[in-house]
């Protein structure tokens, strides 16, 4: 009985969201892009989705295209370009409304803009926040589990992910993801499909296209490759988007150093997701020393996806020697409630801590830091602000750790 009346209210929950998002968001996207004259019809537009890379992915994008002589613009969850121009996109979004999408479009068509990049979540998609931008080309990163509070179940996930590929014309897909051949016989038939990968034969593979990798670790390379394809798409010759993977520096908040002489690393990043918290912690366990420690200091967000919790404390516990969990943007839900669920997941007999107070937490990382060791920051990366209850208060992981290295150093 319990089980019929959980699947009924889920049922229910379901069909009241679809209710919102048709009656809503769907009716809110249309006014704007007939406010706004349908600016993505004089754009070519290329969307950028997956769980984790997507703004390393559309960051590559915009600079190869940037150092190609196309005049380019981008919206992700750090800022938005327009031309030289940047803007910011608001406290903790990804995707803007469509108020301001289409805001940006409109404002790069007057900047003289000829291609749009954007970062696009599967609530952008299936709210239809990206309702009217018409991508051209679509590109995937990964699929892995993430925002299942929202979408309850990986396939509702992976059917967002596939809403992107509605209009464009080219797929760009990574072979080696397992929801690759999903996503492969969900795409329209107009669709020219490229892959990239690794392991696989794809398309695009470092072997097919040689080139040097400018960021570090597995993960960045599956993102490069995704560039590479997406820019051999569009037309861009194979030396220049070489040249350009040569210049190309990291989006902030990506393992960012944080450097003030001490003897041991420091980094911050934004990874906070389970799969981003495991590509993370490997790519700094194999740049340990023998008998070195690595430190890292993590939280999981109020109201998201609590499945998450123990598993990236199970993660964090098999990868680093020892486990700080603190704060990250709990909102209304009670910051050890959540710590405790983290460390539900944490393997048995390994070093843990929890420490609520981020700065401290930090400080605390900090403080047992040994030379050759390594910090990293992890869930904030470049975002200025952390929220409690309601409200938004300053905050920067950055800024967090210089101030203790500081403290450390006069010590």
């Amino acid at each position: 009985m319990t089980n019929k009346l959980q699947s009924k209210t889920k049922s229910w929950k379901d069909a009241f969201r679809t209710v919102i998002n048709l009656g809503y968001h769907f009716p809110e996207a249309l006014f704007w892009t007939l406010y706004y004259r349908f600016p993505a019809r004089k754009l070519t537009v290329i969307g950028v989705t997956g769980t984790d890379g997507k703004t390393t992915t559309s960051n590559l994008i915009w600079h190869i295209l940037t150092s190609a002589g196309k005049k380019t613009g981008l919206v992700t969850s750090i800022n938005a370009k327009i031309g030289s121009q940047e803007e910011d996109t608001g406290f903790h979004v990804t995707t803007p409304n469509s108020k301001k999408l289409q805001r940006f479009l409109s404002k790069m068509i007057r900047g003289g803009v000829k291609y749009a990049i954007i970062e696009a979540t599967s609530h952008g998609l299936d709210q239809y926040r990206l309702w009217g931008a018409n991508f051209s080309l679509g590109v995937i990163t990964n699929i892995t589990p993430e925002h299942l509070d929202y979408h309850k179940n990986m396939s509702n996930y992976a059917k967002a992910k596939a809403k992107l590929f509605a209009t464009t014309k080219i797929a760009v897909l990574n072979q080696d993801d397992d929801w690759f051949s999903y996503l492969k016989s969900t795409l329209p038939k107009q669709n020219k499909i490229i892959t990239y990968g690794i392991k696989s034969k794809a398309d695009i593979t470092p072997k097919s296209f040689p080139h040097r990798c400018p960021l570090p670790g597995l993960y960045n390379q599956y993102n490069c490759l995704a560039a590479i394809a997406a820019a051999c798409a569009l037309g861009i010759g194979d030396q220049k988007i070489k040249a350009a993977l040569n210049s190309f520096s990291s989006p902030k908040g990506r393992l960012d150093p944080i450097d003030l002489g001490q003897n041991f690393s420091v980094f911050v990043d934004f990874a906070h997701t389970p799969n981003a918290l495991k590509n993370v912690l490997t790519e700094l366990r194999q740049r340990l020393a023998r008998g070195k420690k690595l430190i890292a200091v993590f939280g999981c967000a109020g109201l998201r996806d609590q499945q998450k919790r123990p598993v990236m404390g199970q993660i964090a516990s098999q990868l680093a020697d020892l486990t700080i969990i603190t704060s990250e943007d709990p909102r209304t839900e009670n910051p050890d409630r959540i710590a405790k669920n983290i460390a539900a997941g944490c393997l048995p007999k390994t070093k843990k801590k929890i420490i609520t107070n981020r700065a401290k937490a930090i400080n605390f990382a900090i403080c047992q830091a040994q030379k050759g060791d390594i910090v990293v920051l992890l869930g904030k990366g470049h975002e200025q602000s952390m929220c409690f209850g309601k409200t938004e208060y300053p905050w920067s992981d950055h800024e967090a750790a210089q101030e203790a290295l500081k403290k450390l150093l006069k010590r």
